[in-house]
């Protein structure tokens, strides 16, 4: 008889899904590796039980109620086997035992995955089956799938929460600057100004060039303080991030970045973003810094093609164009506040304000060559 025509079927679903909404109400992944295995042994009777959090390809033991097995240290074989065949594994006799002078006859490891990531191992021992049947087996899958959704929203929680205690950290940084920058070297500025002004109105020949090329100097510092304001005054104004529909902004990005450059082709298909993401108001103004930098810092005709890469936790949009790439050279200072290539006649702070504001959506920017030899530019948001 199959798992689904067993009569007590409709009780044990009932009792999952009572598990699965309290798992799903869990602050943290203490709380949901304890109600999971609250649930492995009140579900199945089961005195053996052990959850196995995997964090970058990393398994550890986080709790086990087997004497053998301590918290922090790698688990058994059969847990590793189900984490890299992301199926259901089960072992028998000496396989299956957690210590050599243990008496344990069976084991059965379920990988907690969703969308193809493995985020925890749930094993369970006996001392009396031989084997696991599909009466357990099949529970237990459903019990590790609400594992899995639970700890995958708990760390997207986690991220975006430390996204924004880090955004405050800098909001507060960028705020002193800025006070400092208009108010103490902006007057600085100005002196420096009207003194040069009257130096070259006074003298004659080289010294008035000098005094000309000072006053241009001051100016111009005086209006890189002044964008920098702009900047930060941007940044102060917008919102927390939000759940928000890729498609349409991105669509709209595309839209009139083609409409402002004659130059510009971006390959788009909007049914492939058909994503929800975490950010502001201003993740268009992202996508625009981006395609802007593509055509202006590239000769001629350039073209933009657009793609999306999903995971459990994350999407990643991607502009890859055709122009003449970026030195690897400046890759890592690309995305400075000021910083830009030899032989860009920009202000530098174009990368910088679309890392800045991805950073503070939770996600992050980066840059690598892409297949037609141009730049790629990877932006990752937490999915939503």
């Amino acid at each position: 008889m199959s798992f689904e025509n067993q009569t007590d079927f409709a009780r044990q679903v009932a009792d999952l899904n009572k598990y699965g909404q309290a798992l799903n109400r869990c602050e943290s992944v203490e709380e949901v590796v304890s109600m999971t295995l609250e649930a492995m042994s009140l579900l199945f009777d089961a005195a053996d039980n052990t959850f196995v959090e995997v964090r970058n390809d990393d398994l550890q033991v986080v709790h086990s109620t087997n004497p053998a097995l301590s918290v922090g240290e790698a688990p058994t074989s059969v847990a590793r086997r189900a984490y890299e065949s992301r199926t259901t594994e089960v072992a028998s006799g000496a396989d299956a035992r957690a210590a050599a002078d243990t008496e344990t006859t069976a084991a059965l490891a379920v990988p907690a995955t969703i969308v193809d990531e493995v985020t925890a191992v749930l094993v369970m021992r006996s001392t009396s089956r031989s084997e696991f049947d599909d009466a357990v087996v099949r529970p237990m899958e459903i019990l590790a799938s609400h594992a899995a959704t639970a700890i995958s929203n708990i760390r997207s929680r986690e991220r975006l929460e430390r996204a924004r205690q880090d955004l405050e950290t800098k909001k507060e940084m960028i705020e002193l600057y800025d006070r400092l920058l208009r108010h103490d070297l902006g007057n600085d500025l100005q002196v420096i100004t009207g003194f040069s002004e009257v130096l070259a109105d006074q003298t004659d020949g080289e010294t008035a060039a000098y005094a000309e090329r000072i006053n241009e100097a001051a100016h111009s510092s005086a209006d890189l303080i002044q964008r920098v304001g702009n900047l930060v005054s941007t940044l102060e104004e917008e919102e927390e991030p939000e759940p928000r529909d890729l498609a349409p902004i991105l669509e709209r990005t595309v839209s009139e970045a083609e409409t402002g450059y004659d130059d510009l082709t971006v390959e788009f298909d909007k049914a492939a973003f058909e994503e929800t993401v975490y950010a502001g108001d201003l993740l268009g103004s992202v996508f625009t810094n981006i395609l802007t930098n593509a055509v202006v810092h590239n000769d001629g005709e350039t073209t933009v093609w657009t793609s999306v890469e999903t995971s459990v936790d994350d999407v990643v949009v991607c502009f890859a164009d055709d122009g003449a790439g970026i030195d690897p050279s400046v890759r890592d200072e690309l995305f400075e506040m000021g910083e830009k290539g030899p032989d860009s006649s920009g202000s530098g702070f174009g990368l910088g304000f679309v890392r800045a504001l991805t950073e503070s959506y939770g996600g992050d920017v980066t840059v690598a060559e892409s297949e037609a030899g141009g730049a790629e530019f990877r932006v990752r948001l937490q999915r939503a």
